[in-house]
């Protein structure tokens, strides 16, 4: 497809990426808070998990991604993976100056407000618990809180493979979320942009008078909030025909629009 540089920069695309599926959680947030706003949606499952990759290995693919994107018009980029926004995000920043980035972080603070208990059950990737970023908001934050860390190894893969609502991610689910209620855990913040996907079954495990952060709707808002301090909020009310690339296993990438949007046929491209 050619690229959005003819039009006035407030009517080109959001870029959108991650290293997967997972970075659609946040932009089915964007298409319901900004449907007049067009998104470019790359997602790197030929790479996938970026968690147990190393800051170089993270940053390199975040560079050509964003590159890609950049190339196809795009006017901002919402970095939808926390290993990504960990690893990354203040290099993207020096690399590219002039083009606003958003990020993703673990809801560390807004978790350490909803507790009752003082204990909050974390489920993210080891390389967003071993970052500078995560250490940063736990120290800001978390300082009269208990935070159970769970790097849920295995649950992006089984989530790659359509395996939302499987008795193996079931499985993988309860070792990881009763221990976490067994000491007291009575919030738990989804790390992870891959994460929501397994959600409901989160739900059904979990107690139910007991909070899951989801950051996606916030990230959305705070694009919003960018696109209007920039004044690059496209002002067209067009319904706009989004793109969706997938550097491998495209059926994969249609079939998560679908789950998450209702939308059907939805073409996905190789970059």
């Amino acid at each position: 497809m050619q690229s959005d540089h003819s039009l006035p920069i407030e009517r080109r695309a959001i870029g959108v990426f991650d290293s997967g599926i997972g970075g659609l959680t946040v932009a089915n947030a964007v298409f319901n808070l900004l449907p007049f706003e067009k998104v470019i949606y790359y997602g790197d499952s030929a790479n996938i998990p970026y968690g147990s990759k190393t800051q170089a290995e993270v940053q390199e693919l975040s560079f050509k991604i964003t590159a890609f994107l950049l190339a196809k018009g795009c006017k901002i980029i919402v970095v939808a993976c926390n290993t990504a926004s960990a690893a990354a995000l203040d290099a993207l920043r020096q690399q590219w100056p002039d083009i606003s980035f958003i990020g993703m972080e673990p809801a560390v603070k807004p978790a350490a407000q909803l507790t009752k208990t003082g204990k909050v059950g974390v489920l993210a990737t080891a390389g967003t618990f071993k970052s500078q970023r995560y250490a940063k908001l736990m120290q800001a934050y978390a300082q009269e809180v208990q935070m159970i860390e769970n790097p849920c190894i295995g649950l992006v893969k089984l989530i790659e493979q359509r395996k939302v609502a499987a008795p193996e991610t079931r499985a993988l689910l309860e070792s990881i979320l009763k221990p976490m209620e067994a000491e007291g855990a009575d919030t738990f913040v989804l790390g992870c942009t891959h994460y929501p996907f397994v959600e409901p079954l989160i739900r059904e495990i979990i107690n139910e008078a007991e909070h899951i952060i989801n950051p996606a709707p916030a990230v959305a808002r705070q694009l919003k909030r960018m696109l209007e301090k920039i004044n690059l909020l496209n002002p067209g009310r067009d319904k706009p025909v989004h793109e969706f690339y997938a550097s491998c296993d495209q059926a994969t990438m249609a079939w998560a629009v679908e789950y998450l949007t209702g939308w059907e046929g939805v073409k996905v491209l190789t970059p």
